[in-house]
């Protein structure tokens, strides 16, 4: 049995002041704390600890805000998520990897201060973006509520991302955004279809004027919009949701009739699929997204 997960989803404006960044923020998930004490999983946008003012040098600030992820900024911000006992995810940040490389990457402090998860953005908005890209798909299991994967902006765009996500059971994905320009109106739709094709919770957390368009939402897994934030003001969308429903729409189907995680008959052959050099495999297929035996039999 799981129980309903009350999420936060903090659409706002990046800090821009690498100095104070961190006792800023620590400040302001303390003040949101206090107008929403329920709230078990709160989330920021895409390198909300990491922006840039207007005019300054993308490559100079990411320079100098990379940090590794156990570092002083990593420190402070587990010791920030045992204090108020949640789960934190504060947007990502600029990682300095042990390859020498820089990533953007979302880390996961859980309430017991310990980070659970970290991410890689696997698909940086070339040219524009810099960044190392990641090469793991990652998902992490929130005790007593369901799993939870993970991605950042652009990666809304490819499919394969949200579907590798939900094949490793994962009941929310949660998006990281920092979209200042017209083609928001697009990711919203696309939070809608990756939720429908995948029978997933889908997440999408923009940042407030400057630095993006707002328009932050929550979808379930059959497509429906549960919560939407108004576009570019500042907000923090609140939502109570249970994810077994991701797991009781994949068994049962998205309007009790289209099940996706189990379109192949038994025995049936593999498919090929000539873009990736790869297949699919009908018994691998099935053994994904929660919706085996074992799963059926929780949910029913």
């Amino acid at each position: 049995m799981t129980t309903p997960l009350q999420i936060g989803l903090v659409q706002t404006a990046a800090r821009h002041h690498a100095a104070d960044a961190t006792d800023a923020f620590a400040e302001d998930v303390r003040r949101v704390m206090a107008a929403h004490p329920g709230v078990r999983l709160l989330a920021y946008p895409e390198l909300h600890l990491c922006g840039h003012e207007p005019g300054e040098d993308p490559e100079r600030v990411m320079t100098a805000g990379a940090q590794p992820l156990d570092g002083p900024r990593g420190a402070r911000l587990a010791a920030l998520a045992r204090e108020l006992d949640i789960w934190l995810v504060p947007g990502s940040v600029y990682e300095q990897g042990a390859d020498g490389r820089t990533y953007n990457t979302a880390p996961v402090y859980s309430p017991a201060g310990e980070r659970v998860a970290a991410y890689r953005k696997i698909f940086p908005w070339r040219p524009h973006e810099t960044t190392a890209a990641g090469s793991d798909f990652v998902v992490f299991d929130l005790a007593g509520h369901g799993r939870l994967g993970l991605t950042i902006c652009y990666d809304a765009w490819f499919p394969e991302v949200t579907r590798h996500l939900a094949w490793q059971g994962a009941d929310l994905v949660l998006n990281l955004v920092r979209t200042p320009t017209v083609d928001r109106a697009q990711e919203v739709v696309l939070a809608q279809a990756n939720a429908i094709v995948n029978q997933v919770f889908m997440a999408s957390l923009n940042a407030a004027a400057p630095d993006g368009l707002g328009r932050s939402v929550v979808v379930d897994p059959e497509g429906r919009m549960r919560a939407e934030a108004g576009p570019g003001s500042e907000d923090v969308l609140t939502d109570v949701i249970d994810l077994a429903e991701a797991r009781r729409v994949r068994a049962r189907g998205t309007a009790g009739l289209t099940r996706v995680w189990d379109p192949f008959e038994d025995g049936g052959p593999p498919l090929e699929l000539p873009l990736y050099a790869g297949r699919i495999e009908p018994e691998r297929w099935r053994r994904g997204a929660g919706v085996g035996e074992g799963a059926r039999r929780v949910i029913e």
